[in-house]
């Protein structure tokens, strides 16, 4: 039986659509690669408890760290929780599991997009029920904003004060 709720809390909702985003963009790499100049920036906690690097990532980013999924990666696998991922770091190739709950910064520098989250020890749980990327045309060119400005959505700005 599920929880009663005795109060909406809309910074999780906000909090938990905003990172359904970075889910769907990184299931429409793993389906089909990287489309056109698109390419990801993707920080995340590397202390988090379900976050799995190895020791030498570990001893060298404590705290937290900053991929780039561009032209040399491999086995990305999206899942419920996180996502998988195997990049090179000084030539030495590495398989990474990055949870959702740990990133703190997504980013499409060719879109001139970006999301900042608040790292919250509360788990976000996603649902798989709705597929947003099955309406998205993925044939279609990506676009760039207009005036070269970054458009960065921050939680914050909808926080009680």
């Amino acid at each position: 039986m599920s929880e009663y709720i005795t109060e909406i809390n809309y910074d999780k909702l906000i909090e938990k659509s905003l990172k359904n985003v970075v889910v769907e963009a990184l299931k429409i790499a793993e389906r089909q690669g990287l489309p056109g100049e698109n390419h990801f920036y993707i920080t995340f906690k590397t202390n988090h408890p379900q976050t799995h690097i190895s020791d030498q990532l570990k001893s060298q980013y404590p705290e937290e760290m900053t991929i780039v999924i561009q032209h040399q990666f491999s086995n990305l696998v999206v899942e419920n929780k996180g996502f998988g991922i195997d990049l090179s770091f000084g030539g030495i190739r590495q398989s990474l599991f990055i949870p959702f709950d740990a990133i703190t910064y997504f980013a499409d520098p060719y879109a001139k997009f970006g999301l900042s989250f608040n790292f919250d020890d509360e788990p976000i749980t996603h649902s798989t029920d709705h597929d947003i990327t099955d309406e998205i045309e993925l044939e279609e060119e990506p676009k760039k904003a207009s005036n070269g400005v970054a458009t960065v959505v921050s939680i914050d700005a909808f926080r009680k004060k």
